[in-house]
């Protein structure tokens, strides 16, 4: 099995914090859900042996940005146990993490594909794939503690980019939770809104990739890159020419 992340030195922080993810049964739900997809499987999956468990976070433990997500995919990362690997939303966001220069290479299938990212870390705003992708609100509640350690974790942290408003949103009550701001005031979701947020850091938003949205043209390619060069500029990376 691949390590959990990449870059990541045997007892550090953010190693431990996956540890515990995975073995998060918090949600009673949740786990039912992903262990019963995990059984019957996917007809073109059959021969997989389905991760079935809450999915960690990945990346660079040095990221200078930050990627949050919605939940994992019940075919796809609950499959393969990579955040978004292995199914429409990873096949539309790996490619564009590769052109701005984050992923090591342009198409994610597996825990064990060789996929290493650089100054990025990617996780979610819930650890288990829900049903129908609509986590309930205290099912987020459950995996705020982990977003509030990660975020903690994240030492050279500047920028957060969040992929969809679920992530936003759960962004943003970290921020009050951890009494950074006081209330959410002009922190609201669109699509390539910035905004500067304590820590001398920048809150970043971006459609979703989910199919529903870059099926129908909502989200295009340009669209999320020009996102991800931003993400890049804002953290003091050097741009990319792809």
């Amino acid at each position: 099995m691949a390590a959990i992340t990449s870059r990541v030195s045997g007892g550090s922080a953010l190693e431990v914090l996956n540890q515990r993810v995975v073995a998060c049964e918090l949600c009673a739900r949740l786990r039912e859900h992903c262990t019963t997809v995990a059984e019957k499987k996917r007809r073109a999956y059959l021969e997989w042996e389905y991760w079935g468990k809450p999915v960690p976070s990945f990346g660079d433990p040095r990221a200078r940005v930050l990627f949050v997500g919605l939940a994992p995919g019940a075919h796809g990362s609950n499959r393969t146990g990579r955040i978004f690997t292995g199914d429409g939303s990873g096949n539309f966001l790996y490619p564009l993490l590769h052109r701005a220069g984050f992923a090591s290479q342009a198409s994610s299938k597996h825990r064990e594909d060789g996929m290493t990212l650089t100054d990025a870390w990617i996780t979610a705003v819930v650890r288990c794939a829900p049903p129908g992708n609509k986590p309930l609100p205290d099912e987020i509640a459950n995996c705020a503690p982990f977003l509030d350690e990660e975020i903690a974790a994240l030492k050279d942290l500047r920028v957060i980019v969040c992929l969809g408003k679920i992530g936003f949103d759960g962004v943003v009550a970290h921020l009050m939770r951890t009494g950074q701001i006081e209330r959410r005031g002009e922190l609201q979701f669109g699509h390539g809104v910035e905004y500067r947020i304590p820590g001398d850091r920048w809150l970043l938003a971006s459609y979703h990739p989910s199919l529903q949205n870059t099926n129908t043209g909502k989200l295009t390619p340009a669209m999320m890159l020009r996102v991800f060069r931003r993400a890049r500029q804002l953290a003091g990376l050097p741009a990319t020419s792809s």
